[in-house]
């Protein structure tokens, strides 16, 4: 089998220099560092470790060690978190003036904003894992959600990238977020707003929109949508003005696997339960039951 001349490894070298020779936004050079994705993933591996320590310690724990045990894990992850902040901003404030551009005293004050919140963000999480060996007769323990769910790990992410997109953080929102989309099939956009107790059984494919509103005590399946209708033209972009997109699930509603439920001006009612495969751009009052039945020959 023949195959093309090789070129010398400098004559493609010269290809790829050339490649960088327009100015586009896919170059990105000569600008600002941008942050760096393995770094913001290794700070959040490193904050579950905070979040779940006993789940990930390589050693016995003990009250006389946790203080310590916790400080391997916390001290750096602010510091890479404040790195990349400060790299984050930078890009995002270049064509502001001087005055208005975000300081390094302002990635630090919001890196110690998110710290401060994990006590309090631990006690969510449990009430998250509580739903799912709760909602999951399949689950033998809760230790069993914590070490097998791929909706722990999502949710995690979730959280703690909302807690950033809340602060106008750019970018580490949606590079945590997207970490999880990778690992978990589980598509959570920062911006959604999601309540207490929420779980996602099986988790693969689900996809939760920017605007979307989730009450609390809420359970989805595998392959269900919050989204959006197609969007025509141009669309404002600017956190804080954004038309809502996606639908609002209140409190206790139940959706079943494949379901489509689209519009930011659609609200399931309370309580509600969505059957699979069905789809949905209307709302519906509390308590209803929503079920796909085939037409009639």
């Amino acid at each position: 089998m023949s195959s093309a001349p090789r070129g010398s490894l400098e004559d493609v070298l010269d290809g790829l220099v050339d490649s960088y020779a327009s100015d586009t936004p896919l170059n990105s050079l000569e600008t600002y560092a941008l942050p760096n994705r393995r770094a913001v993933v290794e700070a959040f591996i490193h904050l579950m470790h905070v979040l779940y320590l006993g789940y990930f310690s390589t050693r016995r724990l003990s009250q006389q060690t946790l203080r310590m045990a916790l400080a391997e894990h916390l001290l750096p992850a602010s510091e890479i978190l404040c790195t990349q902040i400060s790299r984050a901003t930078a890009w995002a404030d270049r064509g502001r003036p001087d005055s208005e551009r975000r300081c390094d005293a302002w990635c630090e004050d919001h890196v110690q904003g998110l710290l401060g919140q994990l006590p309090a963000l631990r006690e969510v999480l449990r009430g998250d894992i509580e739903a799912a060996y709760r909602n999951d007769p399949s689950a033998e323990s809760v230790e069993d959600v914590v070490f097998s769910y791929p909706f722990v790990f999502a949710v995690t992410a979730y959280r703690l990238a909302h807690i950033l997109y809340e602060a106008e953080v750019p970018m580490l929102p949606r590079i945590l977020t997207e970490h999880a989309h990778t690992r978990t099939g589980i598509d959570i956009h920062p911006g959604a707003q999601i309540g207490e107790r929420f779980f996602i059984d099986h988790g693969t494919g689900v996809v939760i929109g920017a605007t979307a509103v989730i009450g609390e005590d809420v359970k989805i399946y595998q392959g269900v949508t919050l989204g959006a209708h197609s969007v025509r033209g141009d669309v404002e972009r600017r956190r804080g003005r954004v038309v809502k997109r996606h639908p609002t699930l209140e409190d206790g509603v139940t959706v079943y696997a494949g379901s489509t439920i689209l519009g930011g001006d659609t609200v399931i009612g309370r309580g509600s339960t969505i059957g699979g495969n069905v789809w949905l751009t209307r709302s519906v009052p509390a308590g209803s039951r929503i079920f796909f039945r085939p037409e009639s020959p």
